[in-house]
């Protein structure tokens, strides 16, 4: 059994045994998450079946989750990579991701970070404006190498998600706008002596609960691959980029294969078949099977109020304060139900509010905050002088891994010497 389920005495369940369990083997007080690694890599399997034969990477988001035993279940599945920063690039390199099926994004690449790319012979660099051309053309240069590039168009397509996820609209500040595009290959072509085009690719945001969006960025990359490869230029992938959403409990979405589904037939019909097809997938892959646990500190009743107050805070998990997000908060050992209660944390800010839920009477000792396997931890931060949590790695009902949390000491010793 893989992913959260709930035991015949209604206890929380991940790879396959009480959370409670693997938080007593761990040995690790809470906060701390729990991830089930069976689970994410039995996601990567189920998304590679959509390309049907045809070539293809699942390139997985890494700023989703970048915890090493994560990415090590997921390169052993064959999954690649998608990076943001040159310590992402390190990372994946070290966990056991070929390079060759990497690729690198992100509006403000340092030299460094460029170094380091061309340096590591990555599948692709994904270049986001006209001037980024001309620095990696530099750098590639200084080095001595070619360095291969893709395009990453903006199609000016908004969707009806946050707008701090939302990144293909004419106002973000991500990829080239198709106006810009005919400037963009006169530059690379100008630079062919260090810079290999191989792909064009998109990202239009996340938490797409349909298809459809998908499928209109993607047919404006098909439409740039087919004028470009007719013109006399060579590709090698088109990336469609990623942003699968996942249930968080109120509306279905999607699995990540409906995606590639969509994209392989699309590739068909445009005659561009025998170009590789990348996907980006984060949250889709991880965010479903990791958990938070939380323990009781006390209740406050006040003004018509129930207040439930626990020891995880937005420190801990950011997504409710940062995009107004909802998780589902339940009793670790019971399912849910009963009275509701309104959850929050200790963190100095009315932000740490995780909102009402229906925890019962009396309210259990210890809550699990579901669906947090994608940018939980990622986004984690000592504020207030908390530690950060623990996390626990488990498959088949054994632990993996234990990476505890590094205590307030850490926070104390090093805002000293600040």
């Amino acid at each position: 059994m893989t992913g959260f389920e709930r035991d015949a005495l209604g206890a929380a369940m991940l790879a396959g045994t009480p959370v409670s369990d693997l938080l007593n083997r761990a040995g690790v007080d809470t906060p701390a998450y729990v991830y089930d690694l069976g689970a994410m890599a039995a996601e990567i399997r189920a998304a590679a079946e959509g390309f049907q034969g045809a070539p293809g990477i699942v390139a997985y988001a890494v700023k989703a989750n970048s915890a090493g035993s994560i990415i090590r279940a997921l390169a052993r599945e064959g999954a690649g990579a998608d990076v943001v920063s040159g310590a992402e690039l390190e990372l994946a390199l070290r966990s056991g991701v070929p390079p060759d099926r990497i690729v690198m994004s992100g509006v403000a690449k340092t030299d460094p970070e460029l170094d380091l790319a061309i340096g590591s012979s990555i599948l692709s660099i994904q270049i986001e404006s006209i001037d980024e051309f001309e620095r990696v053309a530099a750098r590639a240069r200084a080095l001595g190498q070619q360095a291969s590039i893709s395009v990453r168009l903006n199609p000016g397509i908004a969707i009806d998600s946050h707008a701090h996820v939302a990144t293909g609209h004419d106002q973000s500040k991500f990829g080239i706008s198709l106006a810009d595009l005919g400037a963009a290959w006169q530059g690379i072509d100008r630079a062919a002596d260090v810079l290999r085009a191989v792909g064009v690719s998109t990202h239009i945001g996340s938490m797409l609960r349909s298809v459809e969006p998908y499928l209109e960025a993607a047919r404006v990359v098909c439409e740039v691959a087919q004028a470009r490869m007719s013109s006399g230029g060579w590709l090698k992938f088109v990336d469609f980029g990623g942003g699968f959403a996942i249930d968080y409990g109120s509306e279905p979405a999607p699995e990540p294969v409906a995606f590639v589904n969509a994209g392989i037939e699309l590739l068909r019909r445009s005659g561009l078949e025998r170009l590789a097809l990348v996907i980006e997938p984060g949250r889709a892959l991880v965010g479903p099977h990791g958990v938070l646990v939380a323990s009781a500190i006390g209740v406050k009743n006040t003004q018509g109020t129930r207040w439930f107050l626990v020891d995880a805070a937005m420190n801990d998990l950011l997504r409710p304060a940062l995009y107004g997000a909802r998780h589902r908060i339940e009793p670790l050992e019971r399912p849910p139900g009963g009275s509701s209660w309104r959850v929050a944390g200790p963190v100095c800010e009315s932000a740490d509010d995780f909102g009402d839920h229906p925890l019962g009477d009396p309210p259990p000792d210890r809550v699990v905050i579901r669906d947090a396997g994608a940018y939980g931890f990622s986004m984690a931060s000592e504020y207030n002088g908390r530690p950060l949590p623990a996390e626990i790695f488990a498959r088949d009902s054994e632990l993996v891994s234990v990476a505890p949390s590094p205590g307030r000491g850490r926070w104390l010793e090093s805002r000293l010497k600040a």
